[in-house]
């Protein structure tokens, strides 16, 4: 980072004007680095030039503020970004949803998704499946197999970590009929995903070691 910032004031010596993929790369860097206060004092600089982020501006200074559980600040950038004129793109997203729910917030990490589907960002595979183990870790079985069957009825093929990671959650809690079904709905469809065998998935082989609250 000290030979990229010292690069930057190169440019602004020389009379170079930085753009946003200058601003974004040293973000991304310092966020790299875990100097997420430095990262936030480059974008509040960028914002000084009226350079506009981008969605991956946007998305690098979320996940860095959820790794460093900064949630409030986190959806504050979120609030930003729909408030934008830019495209909402799932991975922009998925990092807050993820910590949310890992904070146990799950109202808020549904809200999130609900604000993005507004936005005309249909929620993907990563997205199902943080929500679904998130439901799962609080408890929330029912909602979890909901979300689950939601993903199916609308086409979003889901792998074995969503697949095995929620029937391990169903099996931890009491719940082997609805681990069997969830099985057998998987097999019923005709997805071109990597879930190994039907067998593997039906004896349960591969289970995520996940924290249930029952």
């Amino acid at each position: 980072m000290d030979a990229s910032v010292s690069m930057y004031v190169k440019m602004l010596d020389s009379g170079c004007l930085p753009d946003v993929v200058t601003f974004t790369s040293l973000i991304d860097g310092y966020c790299r680095s875990r100097q997420v206060d430095d990262a936030m004092k480059l974008w509040h600089e960028m914002g000084g030039k009226n350079i506009s982020p981008n969605g991956y501006t946007f998305s690098i200074i979320i996940n860095a503020l959820c790794k460093e559980n900064r949630l409030k600040e986190a959806r504050n950038m979120l609030t930003q970004l729909k408030r934008s004129n830019i495209i909402i793109r799932t991975f922009m997203y998925n990092s807050a949803v993820d910590g949310f729910c890992k904070a146990g917030n799950v109202d808020e990490a549904n809200r999130i998704v609900a604000e993005m589907e507004g936005k005309g960002c249909i929620p993907d595979k990563f997205t199902f499946t943080i929500l679904i183990i998130g439901h799962c870790m609080k408890g929330r079985m029912h909602e979890a197999i909901d979300l689950f069957n939601r993903m199916l009825a609308i086409g979003c093929a889901p792998d074995a970590v969503t697949v095995n990671s929620l029937i391990s959650c169903l099996l931890k809690a009491g719940m082997p009929h609805e681990a069997n079904q969830i099985a057998l709905n998987v097999s019923a469809k005709d997805f071109s995903m990597d879930l190994g065998s039907s067998r593997e998935i039906l004896s349960f082989k591969k289970i995520a070691d996940i924290p249930v609250a029952v």
